[in-house]
């Protein structure tokens, strides 16, 4: 029993996306890679799209990886490198858009969707609390209800 759990543990931790940093990009500074790591967690991969370059194990995410370690290196700071890489891979290599008048879209779209829904149901809730459901009682109806009452009292 204690085998197969183990089994399963490594199994689990073998297929974690942490090991995809290769132990020769890792930096020798520590301060150094932590940076890097930072870095290469709010980038995105474009062979994935939806994984940073720090958790990708594609080869472009490894040049990514690697050309951020050679910018901090060089001494840019963290900013110099995001827009080093902006400018060469354009906004989409950014896991988290920045908040710009070219992405104000793309930022206020959520709450513009909510507040317009908000409406839609407060409207729709208006327009059917006062009018009535169904369809009014026919004369033949009205005249057997009428009878109903009557023999009941």
């Amino acid at each position: 029993m204690i085998r197969r759990l183990v089994l399963v543990l490594l199994l689990l931790l073998s297929a974690s996306p942490v090991f995809a940093v290769n132990p020769d990009e890792v930096l020798a500074e520590p301060a150094l890679e932590a940076r890097a790591r930072a870095l290469s967690a709010q980038l995105r991969c474009m062979v994935c799209q939806n994984q940073s370059i720090d958790d990708s194990n594609a080869e472009l995410a490894k040049d990514l990886r690697l050309l951020v370690r050679e910018r901090i290196t060089a001494g840019d700071s963290d900013e110099a490198v995001i827009t080093y890489l902006v400018s060469r891979y354009g906004e989409f290599v950014l896991l988290k858009p920045r908040f710009e008048t070219k992405t104000l879209l793309l930022w206020g779209a959520p709450i513009v969707l909510l507040l317009a829904g908000a409406v839609a149901m407060i409207v729709s809730a208006r327009r059917r609390s006062g009018k009535a459901t169904g369809t009014p009682l026919s004369d033949e109806e009205r005249a057997k209800l009428d009878a109903v009452l009557r023999d009941s009292e």
